[in-house]
């Protein structure tokens, strides 16, 4: 509670210093790009403030527990290239997709060597798959979590949506962590999220800053590491609870590159605006509907992340719950995923559950 409390305070003021002294430069100023739901220009570096946090919370933390020292300054300095790489596109605008998911997978191969974070097995119901090759090991890991720092870049769309969802995922971590007294995965995930949180307080519902690429990439890929060490150093927990935990943004990539690809025959790093965030806002919020200023449009941003809030609960409350049972966790991995197919196609088709449809009074 206190690395939760200081890396809260922390992050929050130092978010509240960039929004006031934010200049033209990381700053988001596109009004008409297909994922833009904003009105007015707002500074996209909310990631500085909140690596800055933990990076000052995790020396605290080292300060006070020496034996911390050993993983958790060493993993932050991992984080750097998947951050800096972030932070460069939100300043420049010239980073591609392609290079920012190469760094951050040189910082798993970075972090894989250094604090020993790499998958070495696969839970099953029956037996467990043992993965005891680098060759196999090295690259499985590099994609994965680089794959779940840029699907936490992927949903970040409304105000709180990333934030609401990655805090209550590593809050399922610390929790977890607790059960088997991995202390490490416990501090670590309560600063990451006690930041995350210092950032909500101004970004949602008022949307005065943005995570941006730089924090994106960084709280996924810290999200990431952290659920790979709780999975691999505690063998008594499934491997299939980090694959329930994730699966909300790690589906949504996947179900994005398969849209864009096999659907649409585009390239899989071309934004769209049919993310189920999209959808949400577009067809069940009825944005189209009544006034159009600014002011109206910030009300119908903030009332979607809700709906993904409670959507990505379906999987991390059974996740939390269930930790230990892997056939358990792998049905709700499968309802999880009909669910979101199911739900997607009806409001695609505009058959919206009735009791999704919030009307304005605008």
């Amino acid at each position: 509670m206190f690395s939760f409390l200081l890396s809260f305070i922390v992050s929050a003021s130092l978010t509240l210093i960039i929004i006031r002294s934010a200049s033209l430069r990381g700053v988001d100023a596109d009004f008409l790009g297909v994922q833009k739901v904003h009105s007015r220009a707002v500074p996209r570096i909310g990631g500085i403030g909140i690596f800055a946090a933990v990076l000052i919370t995790a020396s605290v933390s080292v300060w006070r527990e020496p034996t911390l020292s050993l993983q958790l300054l060493p993993l932050l300095s991992c984080s750097v290239l998947a951050f800096a790489g972030g932070v460069t596109e939100d300043f420049t605008g010239r980073v591609s997709p392609m290079w920012r998911l190469i760094l951050t997978m040189l910082a798993a191969a970075c972090a894989y060597y250094v604090v020993d974070a790499r998958i070495v097995r696969i839970d099953g119901i029956a037996y467990d798959l043992k993965l005891p090759y680098i060759w196999i090991t090295l690259p499985l890991t590099m994609l994965a979590v680089a794959g779940i720092a840029n699907a936490v870049n992927i949903i970040d769309g409304f105000n709180g949506l990333a934030s609401v969802v990655t805090i209550c995922m590593l809050l399922s971590l610390a929790y977890v962590a607790l059960q088997v007294n991995d202390v490490f995965i416990v501090v670590a995930a309560l600063t990451v999220a006690g930041a995350t949180a210092g950032f909500l307080i101004w970004n949602y519902p008022a949307g005065l800053i943005f995570l941006g690429d730089g924090g994106a990439y960084f709280i996924g890929f810290m999200l990431g590491e952290l659920a790979l060490l709780l999975v691999m150093r505690n063998p008594q927990i499934s491997t299939w609870y980090a694959a329930l935990l994730l699966i909300y943004p790690t589906f949504e990539t996947l179900f994005s590159v398969y849209r864009r690809v096999f659907v649409r025959g585009r390239s899989p790093g071309m934004p769209d605006g049919i993310h189920l965030h999209s959808l949400i806002f577009r067809r069940i919020v009825q944005w189209a509907v009544g006034r159009k200023d600014a002011r109206a449009l910030l009300r119908r941003n903030s009332r979607t992340s809700p709906y993904l809030w409670l959507f990505s609960l379906m999987a991390v409350i059974p996740a939390t719950l269930f930790w230990r049972h892997t056939l358990l966790l792998i049905l709700f991995c499968l309802l999880f995923i009909g669910s979101y197919v199911w739900l997607y196609v009806r409001i695609v088709r505009f058959r919206s559950p009735r009791w999704m449809i919030l009307k304005q009074k605008d």
